[in-house]
């Protein structure tokens, strides 16, 4: 089964409601329309009308051109607050996320450390990725992370599903970096591993309503 095939049966399997799609655009800012149903779990045709919805209630605003997509308003974000507190699947998964948050913190220190090598052969040699057997190695400890994040994210997704669709999308973009797409490890704006991977630490943020701190930076 295909990436997208997963995704497509694990929304289906779900069923998310509003809180899902302005949590998802919390955590995001911007997120395109594909972005945004691979965060919140609404289908990519289901999105347009669920999104119309908060629109015209004045909780969304949509940006057209080069950076399209949507964002919460004021409104929009006082309400979510409101949400996010009511939210019992979150609240009642707060022992899980913060065992969660624990773990993730170590974890986020090694990340940061396999980014910094993907992208610098030394501290002022930029990796232009012209040295396979580099890449090779700093992808391979790339995935010795993802498998140690993938099994936290599997136990919490149980109680929180949308912490099952970050591991999908972390295996997806895995995948695609694995298969020469280098733009799918660190690329801004690109659906890649870093940009998922900043998503899941700010929804365990704002899940347990923690501020970002110094532990945070790895």
């Amino acid at each position: 089964m295909t990436a997208p095939d997963r995704l497509t049966q694990h929304m289906e399997a779900t069923m998310p409601n509003d809180f899902d799609i302005l949590h998802s655009l919390r955590v995001k800012g911007l997120a395109s329309d594909p972005v945004l149903a691979a965060m919140s779990g609404v289908s990519p045709t289901e999105l347009p009308d669920r999104l119309a919805a908060l629109i015209d209630g004045g909780l969304v605003v949509r940006r057209e051109g080069r950076l399209a997509g949507s964002s919460l308003t004021p409104a929009g974000r006082t309400e979510y607050q409101s949400a996010l507190a009511n939210d019992s699947e979150t609240t009642a998964a707060h022992a899980q996320l913060d065992r969660l948050y624990t773990a993730f913190l170590p974890i986020n220190g090694r990340f940061k450390d396999v980014c910094h090598d993907w992208q610098m052969r030394t501290d002022t040699e930029p990796n232009d990725h012209s040295d396979a057997e580099f890449d090779a190695e700093v992808i391979g400890r790339l995935a010795s992370v993802h498998r140690e994040m993938a099994d936290h994210l599997e136990t919490v997704s149980q109680a929180l599903p949308r912490y099952g669709r970050y591991r999908i999308r972390l295996t997806d973009a895995l995948a695609r970096v694995r298969e020469g797409d280098n733009a799918a490890f660190a690329r801004p704006m690109y659906d890649s591993y870093h940009d998922i991977w900043m998503e899941l630490h700010q929804d365990l943020l704002l899940s347990l309503g923690r501020e970002r701190g110094e532990h945070d930076e790895g």
